[in-house]
């Protein structure tokens, strides 16, 4: 069969969230079928991606975007109806390659409501995989901030489950990372397809050290220019933190990721708190720690930083916007706080009781190992797929 991805940045290499997924879902396409890929490349590195996946034998048709003057270019959509995102992954060039190759495809598949808009005009059978409940996420994003964000946020919100509605009557179904997004979705969109398929960990790649972590050392890991991240870091190092140094002084906290903007980096002023930027394996400072933090106040789908680091063998506390797509059991697998302070007491008991906090981490490695191999959650799509 031959079968069309598109996705909003070249799925390669899986050192982030979105490649992780779109990677493990064109390496489990091509398997069986002949898989095309047309995706934005969003910097040189991604256009060297594109080419390292034609080496692998997946047709990659990169479509060069400047994310930054795309933001820029879809303010005038403000006057009128449609949603900004679709102004910002709007592309002549991407859509003429869609139409040119739609016809020789048995079959589409869409990372993202924006991708799926280069779909929703076309006969071809497709699924529409929201990797977040776009319309949600925005809503929450207003939720979180001040006017004028505030409105436009809302508005987007607001335009986006218009858009959401108008795609998903259009596709073979629906899929969701979490059953909360897919009940949040029938309740907006009721009777229309839809799937859960959850993200998975590779359970090889990420796996325990061994080693003895570093005594009060805390990891953070997340792209660093994303809001929910910097909204969470910014709560953490301000109010959990200095909480948590009353009681252990020597605590340290690292935040991993790549593109950390001037606010995250300003956190590194305060102490203990070092911020990375970058780093080309997150493992070096998932071994290194002693407890993975997740304190997230807006998120949706399942937050890959929490099976890494449950894959890693760590003790993870998070809130329940982090966990809430993790379906384990809290306090058996993982803690849930959402208050600063029970959250900064769960993270000190941990670093002083070591029993505690090797228990915690053993049960969530196990927790994985059942339940996020890739192949088992990526299995359910194969009936939706021609043979």
């Amino acid at each position: 069969m031959k079968l069309l991805f598109l996705s909003q940045r070249v799925p390669y290499p899986p050192n982030r969230g979105d490649k992780i997924t779109t990677w493990q879902l064109v390496d489990r396409f091509r398997k069986a079928h002949d898989v095309t890929v047309i995706a934005f490349a969003h910097d040189e590195a991604d256009v060297r991606a594109a080419r390292e996946l034609r080496g692998m034998g997946v047709d990659t048709v990169p479509i060069p975007l400047n994310l930054k003057a795309r933001k820029l270019l879809a303010l005038p959509l403000l006057a009128t109806s449609k949603p900004l995102t679709l102004g910002v992954f709007g592309s002549k060039q991407l859509k003429a390659e869609v139409d040119a190759r739609i016809a020789g495809a048995d079959f589409a598949y869409a990372y993202s409501s924006s991708m799926g808009a280069f779909l929703a005009q076309h006969d071809t059978p497709w699924i529409m995989h929201f990797a977040e409940l776009d319309s949600d996420k925005w809503r929450q994003y207003a939720e979180r901030t001040s006017w004028p964000m505030s409105w436009i946020y809302k508005r987007e919100a607001k335009q986006l489950l218009a858009f959401e509605t108008h795609i998903a009557g259009r596709t073979a179904t629906n899929v969701f990372c979490t059953p909360l997004e897919e009940k949040i979705f029938q309740e907006h969109v009721p009777g229309k397809p839809s799937l859960v398929v959850r993200n998975g960990v590779d359970l090889e790649y990420f796996s325990p050290a061994g080693n003895a972590p570093e005594h009060g050392h805390l990891v953070f890991t997340g792209v660093m220019d994303y809001l929910p991240n910097i909204d969470g870091c910014q709560w953490f190092v301000d109010e959990i933190l200095p909480r948590i140094r009353e009681s252990v002084p020597e605590t340290t906290f690292t935040i991993v990721g790549s593109r950390p903007t001037s606010e995250v980096d300003k956190l590194a002023e305060t102490a203990g708190v070092s911020v990375t930027g970058f780093v080309d394996d997150t493992r070096d400072y998932l071994r290194r720690a002693a407890v993975s933090v997740a304190p997230l106040r807006i998120a949706r789908g399942i937050q890959n930083k929490v099976l890494e680091a449950l894959a890693m063998g760590l003790p993870v506390v998070g809130t329940t916007s982090a966990t809430q797509g993790v379906e384990g059991e809290p306090e058996r697998d993982y803690l849930v706080r959402d208050e600063a302070e029970a959250f900064a007491d769960e993270v000190v008991r941990l670093l002083q009781d070591r029993v505690a906090a090797d228990t915690l981490a053993r049960a969530g490695r196990a927790l994985v190992e059942e339940r996020y191999a890739w192949s088992a959650v990526l299995a359910p799509l194969d009936a939706y797929l021609p043979s």
